[in-house]
Order: C-alpha cells, then structure tokens, then sequence
C-alpha cells in the first residue's frame, strides 16, 4: 500500500542548469553570498538572480528554508528551488536528509512531475559522495511517502514521476549510483514498516504480517517458517500462547532467515514485538487513545521491514528475523492476574498485569534465537509508557544492553541515520522488583523503574550478547517531521540497517 516507490530515480551526469526538468533543486549554506559549484552555475544561467535574492535578505540559505525562483525562460525548468543548508560547521548526513526532503516536499506541493536535483553535502559540503547521494535519495523518498488509507477522495492526489540527479563530475556518478541504489532499498523497508503501523488492527492481523513475511521470503529467497498454536505449542511457549489465548485472530510465530544455511557467516538475530492490538487484556486499558495500540507490531514491522532490506542488498551476513505476533484482547479464555505461565526455557511467570503482555511474547522469541548460536541479538519493543516519560516523544528509543560493543555499535548507528538510541541501566537490582513469592519472576515490577524492570524481565530468557531496544514513543508520530510524516514512522528499519551493514 505504500506510495514511496513510484517516482523513479535517475542518475546523470552533466550540468544541471541544461536538464529538461520541469524543476530543480539547488542548496545554499547560511554564509554564502556569492553561490559558487552547482548553485553559482544556476545563478549565472539565471542571471544572477540568486545572488540578488542573497544580496536582498529575501534567501537567507538557513535550514528549512526554500526559495522558489521562476526563471521566464532563461532555462528549459520551469522553476528553481534553492534549499537552504544551514551552518557549514557540523552539517552532516541528517542536514542532507532533511535538505532533500525540504526540497521535494516544496516540489510536490507546486505539482512538479519530473524534478532534477544536485547531490546535497557532496560538493562544497565535503561529505562521501555515495553517502551524501544516499542521505539526498532516502530523505526525499522518505518525505513524499503516503499512507494509500482506504477513504474517498474527490481527485487522484499528485505524484511526482522522476528525481533525477545530476553530477557535473563524471567520476562520481558510479559512486552515487550506488547510494542511490541503497537509499532506494532503505526506503522500500521504511515504506512496508510504515504501512503496516498505519493499517488498521483489522487489517493488519499476525495473518497480514505473515503474509507480508511470505512476500519478502518469496522475492529475497529466504527462509520462512510460520508458527501457528500448535507448532508454538511442540516449543511450550507458554508466554507467546499465555497472550495469544484470548485472540479472535489466530497468532503467527514469524521467522524469516536470510543466509539461513550459511552457518560460517557471523549471525545476528532481530526480534520484534508483535502485539497487532493491544486492549491490555483483562487488565483492560482506558478507553481515551486506545486506537494508538494497532502501533503496538511497531517492533515486529522494523523486523519485516529490515528483512526486507537485508534481501534486497544481500548482506553477508546470517540474519534472522523473529515476529511473534497476535494481539491481546479481553475473553473468557484469556489469560489473568495471578496465572502461572512457563516459559519456554523452564522459567516461571506470575502474571501481574495482563497489560505487560509484551515482554511474554518476547520472552519465547528470545529463547528461540538460541537455536542460531548469534553473535548478537536485539530485540524492538514497543514495551513501556515508562520509556516515553524518561526520553520523551518522538527522541530516542532506550537501549539496554549485556556487551558494551553492541551497545556502541547500536549508538553509533543511531547517530548516523538520526533514529537515535539513548543507554539505561541493566543492573541486577532491578531484579528485586520482579520477584515472585509463587514462580521465578513476575511480570511487572510495578509503576517505578518500569523501563528498566521491563528490561530484566526479558534478561532471564538470554544467554547471549543481548540488546533491547523500548521503542515505545517512535514507531508513531502524532506530527511529522522533514521527511517522517504523521503516524507510523518505520523506526528501527533503518538504524538496524546501518548497524548491520557496519557489523564488521
């Protein structure tokens, strides 16, 4: 259902000024008054009409902002768009990502079709071409996404049909073909991880995501296995079916392997939560927002989303994707306050809050990844309110972490692709909270501290390097940003992409 692969891109070389694009797209740092590289080349084709907007105050070249010029036939475009870049010191990939997004969004609202843009940060901006032609692809796809909702509308809403970019070095034009080529992959699996937050829990079932599952599997040549009840229960996952009881919609224990058979490559497993509604079962959530839970599968749509880029590019790695998936729903065969569940690897879990129905699911997911012997594991989880109120809205995703090499890596890449993870403590006191006076641990360990019970919590079903990522608060937007637009927002596709890619 994703609009986000349909405008086409292309890569040339030669000079911008002379494209047949109905529109281009140039940048401007805050310093300049004299535009030199591409931009100088448009200035002059147009007369110097950019140095007079300069020299007037009326383009000031600060980030956001973008100056629309009309050049009466001067050049084939039928207008120039000149994005502003911000101050020259930092500038970084993001202040490319959120240029290009700035620019496109600006093209799409004046019904530009067919768009030429430079690569953003690779000329004076001294950033890696390949890079910086990556960063200009992902932020612009990434802006025009629209969720296709199933609602009327009076007329086909606009699309644009090409972003060309245009290099006047015929030596880099490789080297941006292959960020192109990357971004367009990223984008891809940003599109599905949006899309599937954005349908509606009655579509977006554990059998819409296993569908989902098989698509990537049949098109990437992975291997699939999808669990269903009796399959989860020959692995006594008691958490998963413990959750899974008072389902209408039948669960779907996902598993997606790329490389699956190549046991001598280093293998990293990805766990998803994929909880596809949560009423917070017999400990049944208040009524107000409540339709904000079809984005608790926010974990489990980074997972697919991420598989689906891991087969596109190829990755040499072994990688392995789990989504338990099912939703959480108030019955008379649900699950209560009080129960025993055991999980399966032996553990015992006294049931608090039927609420705390994340980290059960979980629990089974994460003893199944040690059937890879992994090098690493992290798992995504919309899990906790408590996340939200340490980190806030839309900030940072909360990583804890057992190996302080994983940890910086995760970090590192976060920085990199601005889906950033902030470290919180694993200590073992946290374990006091959860202890059981009639199992081995409990489910919550009660109002404070919640984040970080959570986190233990998921600790004792782990015997290996681990990570846990409270992406609570950033798989929905309640208000967009340059190129994240309201609602799901396909967090974690791309950080994990990235770590991935730099595992070595």
């Amino acid at each position: 259902m994703q609009k986000v692969d349909f405008m086409k891109i292309i890569v040339k070389q030669g000079e911008i000024q002379a494209s047949t694009a109905d529109t281009l797209i140039v940048n401007l740092f805050d310093d300049v008054t004299t535009p030199g590289g591409a931009t100088g080349a448009v200035d002059q084709a147009l007369g110097g009409a950019i140095s007079e907007l300069i020299a007037s105050g009326d383009l000031t070249g600060k980030a956001g902002e973008v100056g629309v010029l009309y050049p009466r036939g001067a050049i084939a475009a039928t207008r120039v768009l000149v994005v502003g870049l911000g101050k020259r010191d930092g500038f970084n990939l993001e202040g490319v990502r959120q240029a290009a997004a700035n620019g496109i969004k600006q093209a799409h609202k004046l019904k530009a079709k067919n768009v030429a843009t430079i690569v953003h940060g690779a000329g004076i901006g001294g950033l890696d071409v390949e890079a910086a032609a990556q960063a200009t692809v992902e932020g612009s796809l990434l802006a025009i996404y629209r969720f296709a909702a199933t609602k009327q509308e009076p007329e086909p809403p606009h699309e644009i049909a090409s972003l060309t970019l245009v290099e006047f070095d015929g030596g880099k034009v490789a080297a941006i073909g292959a960020g192109s080529a990357q971004a367009q992959a990223i984008a891809a699996g940003v599109a599905l991880a949006r899309d599937l937050v954005n349908m509606p829990p009655n579509v977006a079932t554990p059998t819409k995501l296993a569908d989902t599952a098989v698509t990537i599997a049949n098109d990437y040549n992975l291997k699939l296995t999808i669990g269903d009840r009796a399959w989860a229960a020959e692995r006594n996952m008691g958490g998963f079916l413990a959750v899974a009881k008072g389902a209408g919609e039948p669960p779907k224990f996902i598993v997606l392997e790329h490389n699956g058979d190549r046991e001598d490559l280093d293998t990293i497993v990805l766990v998803g939560k994929g909880i596809t509604f949560d009423t917070g079962g017999i400990s049944i959530k208040p009524s107000a927002n409540m339709e904000a839970m079809k984005s608790d599968m926010g974990g489990a749509a980074a997972v697919l989303g991420t598989m689906k880029v891991v087969g596109a590019m190829n990755l040499p790695l072994r990688v392995i994707g789990i989504a338990p998936c099912t939703e959480n729903m108030p019955d008379a065969n649900a699950y209560r306050p009080a129960d025993v569940i055991t999980a399966s690897n032996g553990v015992t879990i006294e049931i608090i809050s039927t609420d705390a129905e994340g980290r059960m699911v979980l629990a089974d997911g994460l003893v199944y990844a040690t059937n890879y012997k992994p090098k690493a594991v992290i798992d995504l989880a919309t899990l906790t309110g408590s996340c939200v109120i340490a980190l806030g809205q839309g900030m940072a995703a909360g990583l804890f972490s057992t190996e302080d090499s994983l940890r910086d890596k995760l970090v590192m890449a976060g920085t990199a692709v601005h889906e950033r993870v902030w470290p919180l403590p694993l200590w073992d006191d946290y374990k006091e909270a959860i202890k059981s006076d009639v199992a081995d641990i409990k489910n919550s360990g009660g109002r404070f501290g919640g984040v970080a019970t959570s986190a233990i919590f998921l600790k004792q079903f782990t015997d290996y390097n681990w990570a846990h990522l409270d992406i609570a608060g950033m798989a929905l937007s309640e208000k967009g940003n340059a190129y994240t637009p309201r609602g799901g927002t396909g967090y974690g596709v791309r950080l994990l992409v990235e770590f991935l890619r730099n595992w070595a």
